[in-house]
């Protein structure tokens, strides 16, 4: 069981996990999230893929779902490693346009 990404409840009958974190999709350019912060769900955030992630930016009340062909960026214990992700992508993002600019 790892102790980082899941809240383990002993006394619930069977075994009940709660995933804690944030989930990250990529759509064209667009940044979609999920997260749940401690027990409460935080909601659903979409955001501008060049912008970061905030608190307010989750609605408990918004049950958008990302689409079917939004890229999965994966799991993340806080705002603060999605953003990382973010910028990490955006870097990456700019590094290929410079590339291919400078290509013949």
């Amino acid at each position: 069981m790892q102790q980082c990404n899941v809240r383990f409840f002993p006394l619930s009958p069977p075994l009940y996990y709660e995933p804690v974190g944030f989930y990250l999709w990529y759509d064209g350019e667009l940044a979609w999230a999920q997260g749940t912060y401690e027990y409460r769900p935080l909601g659903t955030a979409v955001i501008s893929a060049s912008d970061l992630f905030r608190r307010r930016d989750f609605d408990a009340r918004r049950s958008v779902r990302a689409p079917r062909e939004a890229e999965y960026a994966g799991q993340f214990a806080s705002l603060g490693q999605m953003n990382a992700q973010l910028r990490k992508r955006r870097a990456a993002q700019r590094a290929a346009r410079s590339r291919s600019a400078l290509a013949p």
